[in-house]
């Protein structure tokens, strides 16, 4: 049995997007690909705000932005969990995010001397070893 880690945030100070945003975008993600699911517990504001040294206010605010709209539910004295049911996003919205996240990386790479055919390529291999794991 593969035991897959804890879900972990990790920012990146040089992209200019706000911590909170990072934070939001990953936890949208995570469950996009399956990395997190309805009923995973993430990790406490108290715990990320230490483990990233960041004010504890920031995380509060990406989880109460997920909490809005219905990803995550906090339940006092238990924990911030993935809500069992995703509430589904419009598509156009969906197609959005997406767009901003690939803009993003090709952005990323392009600064670090990778092409966008590189990036896809490794992205194609990611997907495929994903789906060799399950």
């Amino acid at each position: 049995m593969i035991v897959t880690p804890a879900f972990q945030f990790r920012l990146d100070p040089s992209t200019g997007v706000p911590v909170y945003r990072q934070m939001i975008d990953q936890v949208l993600l995570a469950i996009a690909s399956g990395v997190l699911k309805g009923g995973d517990q993430l990790p406490t504001v108290r715990q990320v705000s230490v483990d990233l040294a960041i004010n504890p206010n920031t995380v509060l605010r990406a989880y109460r932005e997920l909490e809005i709209r219905g990803t995550l539910t906090t339940q006092q004295g238990l924990g911030t969990y993935v809500t069992r049911q995703v509430v589904l996003e419009d598509q156009a919205q969906r197609q959005q995010r997406l767009n901003r996240l690939a803009a993003n990386c090709v952005s990323r790479a392009g600064a670090e001397g990778f092409t966008a055919a590189e990036l896809g390529a490794l992205i194609i291999e990611m997907d495929r070893e994903q789906d060799r794991r399950q």
